[in-house]
Parts: structure tokens; C-alpha cells; sequence
């Protein structure tokens, strides 16, 4: 079964606890302390695996917990590191935070493992807090917690051309003719269960990755039927490609259909509907050369002042089918080609740990302010800094942590600048 959305648990491991011990030998009647480090939780890490296409096994194992650090030992041993878990996604795997919906990580463009959560850090023994008055401390800093969390995992189809259409137009039979997927094809009237992927190939090594997303119906952006559950698949496609029943098979009106996607489309997504289109009136094989004028006439006058291409075509027969990939595969070079993705708006911290943030005045100039600290290097290395909705996530973050209001208080004024390990920003109000 196709699996393209599953909710897990993950869990970083807990710091092993720092150790209080004494040192005790021969002849050293008053061995000063001892205790080792604890070690560090094991990190949970997410990596790209391109063999796979589906979320089948986190449908089957839905629980992900790294190993627990050690505690210190006697005579400064430090506690062994707990275990890594690394969990292997699909490429187009978007990781959200269960509770608020909100993006952790999109693993679209990641060839690196990342981090979703780090272990704690392991608690420093008690060899750490002999001072000249308590040579003979006897207590050590306990290990970090471990961070858990509920994320849900949706698989977004990264293709090309995405084929949006109603359930029987055709959308499959299309498919089948133009790559070498092979969906199941049968004359049904809900819809096709799983998004099919197939590669056009053009000759000359050219060609586009082309996908069937599952037919939408009316509602599908409100969560009726199974529409709602695919419509996330068109979300990084570059071209839509509408296909509709030309002959009217089934007593469907084309243009109503086209419309009642495109406002599906936009409900659930406005900037889907702002892609480039093309509409494929099917089935001509199944109409007489008046019928077919008629038809394609009445579309193009609809749409073709709008910027969009109709053309006449039959999946079963080819007709027409050259001509629409070839135009197809021009709208696909002219498109960005970069894999749509998206930001992170969620950062998962460990709620109980001891992440500051530091502010220094650079010593060679009062106008110039130094921020460093843990949680914030997390939040710059997850985030795109040269996108509006990157940017705004990074001004929300230094908002609600209070980093603006302390920078305030030390003096910042407008036009300062503002220094972030290799980042630096001028300050405005």
C-alpha cells in the first residue's frame, strides 16, 4: 500500500548524569574528587534515502528513540555517548510538528543527514566544582533531558508536470501512453488510490518527470473524499497539466470541471493556481469531426485569453498526444528550477535545557553588537535567510525569544549592526 503521510513519536536521548566520587588510594589519605562527565544523548537524525518512494515502514514502527548517555565513572571516566537513530525518508518528505502543523524540516534539497533533535548534554562529574573552599564537593550536574515530540511526515511528490483532472477522464490512460509508469487503469468512478510517477522521455537524454495525482473532486481542499489527502502532491510540480473529458462520456461539462479544480486549487493553495497551465480535451477518439471543432473552439475561447493552451488529444489512440508533450516540455525548461520548498517554521527545543544567548559590545565599536548562543545557531542553520517568509520567521524567532528587547536595553539604536557568527545585520525599527 502507498503510504504518503504518517505520525511518529521521536525521542533524543537523556545526558548521562555527572558522577560524585572520591579519589581513593595508597598513601593519598585525602584524594580530591573524581567523578566523570556523563555522556551525551544520542541525536535523532533524518536522512534522504533516494531507493525509497514511500512512508510504508513508519507506518509499521512508530516510535524513534536514541540511546541515553552513560553516567560518569570513578577516577574522571567519562560516560559512554548514547547511540544515534537515524530515520531514512523519501526525497519530497516535509517534517511537520504534530501539534501545530508547522514545517521542521522540508528534506526535499538535504543531501546532508540533519539533526531534528540533539541529544542532551551530559551532566559535568563533581572533579568540576572543587574550588579552594569545597575541596570535597560532593554533588554533579545531572545529564540534559531528552527531547521528545510528535512530527508528522508528508511525502510531496516532486515532479515536473502534475495531471489534475476528475476521477475517469483519463488521467492514467495518459499516463501509460507517455512513460513507462504502468497504473492501474479500469473504468471506476472514485478515483485512483495512489500518485503515479513516470519520466517523458524526449530523446537526446531530454525529457520530464510527470505525475498522476489522484482525481480531485469538489470539496477536496475542505477534506471531502480522498482529494485532500493528494492535493499536497501538486504543491512542488513546476506545470499543471488539466485533463478533461472532451467527449463528455459521462454527461460532464469540461469547462465547469476545469473551473471547480482551479477553485480547489486555489482554497487549498493560492499559488498553485498561479502556475503555468495547460488544458488536454481526451477522448476525441470517441467524437466526430463537428463535435470535436465544437468542443475545442468552445474551450479555446474560454481560456485561451488567459494564457492557456488547449489542445485536442486521444490517450488511446496517441492523437494530439506529441504535440502536448513538446509543449509541455517547453514550459518545463522555461520554469524555476529549483524544487519548490518549504520553510521552516518550527523549531524543536528542549523546553527544560539551559540555552542562552549571549550579547557583547565589540570592543572596537559601541555600534556594533555580537549575538551568539546554542539555539540560535540551530535556528540560522535551518533556516533561508534570502526568502521573505525565511526572513520573517528569523525576525519572529528574535521577537518572541526577547533577543530584540535585551539588544534594546544595551543600547542598540537604528542603523546598528548586528553580528550572528558569520551573519551580520543593520538594525531598524
Amino acid at each position: 500500500m502507498f503510504a504518503d503521510r504518517a505520525k511518529v513519536f521521536i525521542r533524543s536521548g537523556k545526558g548521562g548524569d555527572g558522577h560524585v566520587s572520591f579519589r581513593r588510594e595508597l598513601y593519598v589519605p585525602a584524594g580530591g574528587p573524581d567523578g566523570g562527565d556523563g555522556g551525551k544523548g544520542g541525536d535523532v537524525i533524518f536522512v534522504v534515502d533516494e531507493g525509497l518512494n514511500t512512508l510504508n515502514d513508519f507506518r509499521n514502527v512508530r516510535k524513534y528513540c536514541a540511546g541515553d548517555g552513560e553516567e560518569g565513572g570513578k577516577r574522571r571516566q567519562h560516560g559512554a555517548n548514547g547511540a544515534d537513530i537515524i530515520c531514512k525518508v523519501p526525497p519530497g518528505t516535509v517534517i511537520k510538528d504534530f501539534e501545530t502543523g508547522k514545517v521542521i524540516m522540508d528534506m526535499s534539497n538535504k543531501t546532508e543527514p540533519v539533526v531534528i533533535l540533539k541529544g542532551g548534554r551530559g551532566g559535568n562529574g563533581n572533579m568540576h566544582y572543587a574550588t579552594s573552599t569545597m575541596q570535597a564537593p560532593k554533588y554533579a550536574q545531572p545529564g540534559q533531558p531528552a527531547t521528545e515530540l510528535y512530527v508528522t511526515l508528508e511525502l510531496k511528490v516532486i515532479a515536473d508536470v502534475g495531471l489534475v483532472g476528475f476521477p475517469n477522464v483519463g488521467k492514467s490512460t495518459f499516463l501509460s501512453r507517455v512513460t513507462n509508469a504502468r497504473p492501474k487503469i479500469a473504468n471506476y468512478h472514485f478515483t485512483t488510490l495512489n500518485p503515479n510517477l513516470g519520466v517523458v522521455d524526449m530523446g537526446d537524454g531530454a525529457g520530464f518527470v510527470i505525475a498522476d495525482i489522484p482525481g480531485i473532486i469538489e470539496g477536496a481542499s475542505e477534506g471531502v473524499g480522498l482529494g485532500f489527502q493528494f492535493l499536497r502532491h501538486i504543491e512542488r510540480t513546476k506545470v499543471l497539466l488539466h485533463v478533461v473529458d472532451g467527449a463528455s462520456v459521462e454527461g460532464r461539462d469540461p469547462i465547469n470541471d476545469i473551473y471547480a479544480i482551479l477553485d480547489e486549487l486555489k482554497k487549498y493553495n493560492v499559488e498553485i493556481s498561479d502556475r503555468p497551465m495547460v488544458i488536454a480535451a481526451n477522448k476525441m477518439d470517441a467524437m466526430n469531426e463537428v463535435e470535436r471543432e465544437t468542443v475545442i473552439e468552445m474551450l479555446k475561447e474560454e481560456f485561451n485569453p488567459k494564457g492557456i493552451e488547449v489542445f485536442a488529444i486521444s490517450a488511446v489512440t496517441g492523437e494530439g498526444v506529441k504535440e502536448l508533450l513538446w509543449h509541455l516540455f517547453k514550459l518545463v525548461q522555461e520554469a524555476p528550477k529549483d524544487i519548490v520548498e518549504f520553510e521552516t517554521e518550527f523549531i524543536p527545543v528542549n523546553e527544560v535545557s539551559d540555552e542562552p544567548y549571549t550579547i557583547e559590545i565589540d570592543p572596537k565599536n559601541e555600534h556594533v553588537f555580537i549575538v551568539e548562543g546554542p539555539k540560535l545557531e540551530k535556528m540560522l542553520g535551518y533556516t533561508n535567510l534570502e526568502s521573505e517568509k525565511g526572513f520573517n520567521f528569523f525576525q519572529k524567532f528574535m521577537r518572541e525569544n526577547g533577543i530584540i528587547d535585551e539588544l534594546k536595553a544595551r543600547g542598540m539604536q537604528e542603523g546598528d549592526v548586528v553580528k550572528m557568527y558569520d551573519l551580520e545585520f543593520d538594525y531598524y525599527e
